[in-house]
């Protein structure tokens, strides 16, 4: 029996932290054990989007784990514990990370992140106005840019299609002008409605 069945099978065809039935799939809580059935669980989407900080955190669909940081399985015990440290100005979270326990090297694991040491807050793509950034988007640009080693010059008003933001960089995303793929700071950008 291959893992990813080992553990729906476990999961009862269910997000392990939320119950959610719908867009579930595997995901590795990164571990210095490797690929393991302790370290892999079974997430909806909404779950792996705030987890990974793809999404604002919505603490109503947290309230979830007030259950399922109870779970025997050590990597929904270690996803619970780092949420509810992202959400500790919450007083129901900061309830429920009292009441976790997690043995030395759960906890040790659970800190490998960093991720405990955040607040709540998610870095998106934003435009000028605010407005989140999508992989596809078309944006407008807001003012002239030189394009760097290139001479090219992207004008006030220009059009980018099928933006692509930059993984690692917040403030950077990817689009064609005049045929060559350049990165453009978002603050220099407007999302085309």
């Amino acid at each position: 029996m291959k893992l990813e069945d080992i553990i729906k099978e476990r999961s009862e065809g269910s997000c392990e932290l939320c119950k959610s039935s719908e867009e579930i799939k595997m995901y590795e809580v990164s571990s210095p054990n490797g690929t393991t059935q302790e370290n892999c669980i079974i997430l909806c989407s909404k779950c792996i989007a705030q987890i990974d900080k793809k999404e604002e955190l919505d603490s109503k669909h947290w309230l979830c784990l007030s259950e399922s940081m109870w779970n025997e399985v050590p990597g929904v015990q270690v996803i619970a514990w780092r949420m509810l440290n992202r959400l500790r100005n919450e007083s129901w979270a900061m309830d429920n990370l009292d009441m976790l326990y997690l043995d030395e090297e759960k906890l040790e694991w659970a800190k490998t992140t960093g991720d405990h040491e955040n607040d709540s807050s998610v870095d998106l793509h934003k435009d000028c106005n605010g407005h989140v950034l999508q992989n596809g988007d078309s944006v407008v640009l807001i003012k002239s840019l030189d394009v760097k080693g290139s001479t090219i010059n992207a004008k006030l008003g220009t059009v980018v299609r099928n933006i692509r933001l930059v993984d690692n960089n917040t403030e950077q995303i990817e689009g064609r002008i005049e045929s060559q793929v350049i990165v453009i700071l978002t603050k220099y950008v407007r999302r085309q409605h």
